[in-house]
């Protein structure tokens, strides 16, 4: 391995090691010297650094983290108040975060809590709609209304079976791939995650996919998406791979069993149908994709078998 080589890739494991601390700590001021500390680079030059490696100035990253993770809470958590949404993502006052959120969104924080669950309906509904299509079944061609949720009770009903389990910690290494969620994320399993698995013996263990990022609410060209594999106690990893760990807990697990591109329909039947009427809710633990060892995949037809899962806690 050449010196810029192995130069370049510690380059990414450190940056990745700042973006994660950032995500654990949005409820913290953070401050340019802290995370210049963490990536283990001089604070003198870690500004420079960061805006040319993430292509945002750390300010503008972080203001936009926040406020994305601000907006899925006013959409989840009903029960909190605007305030505390904005004491949650490091906002000190509830009238700074309101201006901040109206610039970002073009809305007020009231206005996206109260119409964000439309669009999550609307986004259900058209899930339905294309099933019902598939189904060919002429009696079942009407679709409620979005806004009308007891309609929905009268639909095809959750097909995945969702129990809830709960889940040790797992070591993971990971590699992350930024961009559009979709075919590519394919590609970077196959192209690099792969080959890296081959090379460091790790195949044949269970694997994970997390993303981190709602595309409705993130630019496509900035999702991230971490590509996951269990390692043993004593995996040393070399950049750019980062060992973290998933947090164990309770979570809702629904297997799922079809073709890569759908999967986005399971999670929004499993998040906005199963989620509301289930007395959980969503925890601040990352939601992810599990592939057990003996996961099927049809290279064929695309049909692959995971489980869902996402981190829950009682309402």
């Amino acid at each position: 391995m050449s010196p810029a080589y192995h130069s370049l890739h510690e380059y990414t494991q450190r940056m990745n090691r700042v973006l994660e601390y950032i995500d654990q700590h949005l409820d913290q001021p953070l401050e340019l010297a802290e995370l210049a500390q963490v990536a283990h680079f001089s604070p003198f030059h870690f500004h420079r650094l960061f805006t040319a490696w993430v292509g945002e100035t750390l300010g503008d990253y972080l203001r936009r983290r926040r406020l994305a993770c601000a907006a899925y809470q006013l959409a989840s958590h009903p029960e909190l108040s605007i305030l505390e949404v904005a004491l949650e993502v490091g906002f000190s006052s509830g009238e700074a975060f309101s201006r901040a959120f109206k610039q970002h969104f073009s809305v007020t924080p009231s206005t996206w809590r109260s119409t964000e669950p439309k669009r999550w309906h609307r986004r259900l509904n058209d899930v339905r709609e294309r099933r019902l299509r598939e189904l060919s079944n002429p009696d079942q061609t009407h679709i409620p209304a979005f806004d009308d949720p007891d309609a929905f009770i009268h639909l095809k009903e959750l097909t995945m079976n969702v129990t809830l389990k709960e889940l040790p910690p797992v070591r993971v290494a990971y590699l992350r791939y930024i961009g559009p969620y979709g075919p590519g994320i394919g590609t970077f399993w196959r192209d690099s995650v792969a080959p890296w698995m081959v090379e460091n013996g790790l195949l044949g263990r269970a694997r994970y996919g997390i993303g981190h990022d709602d595309p409705y609410v993130t630019p496509p060209e900035k999702c991230r998406y971490d590509a996951c594999v269990e390692v043993p106690a004593d995996f040393k990893a070399n950049a750019p791979v980062v060992v973290t760990t998933l947090l164990g807990g309770l979570y809702a697990v629904a297997h799922y069993h079809g073709k890569g591109p759908d999967i986005a329909d399971a999670w929004t039947e499993l998040c906005r149908d199963w989620l509301p009427k289930s007395g959980m809710q969503f925890d601040s633990r990352p939601a992810f994709e599990r592939y057990p060892v003996d996961a099927k995949y049809d290279m064929k037809t695309g049909e692959l078998e995971c489980e869902i899962c996402i981190p829950v806690k009682a309402l």
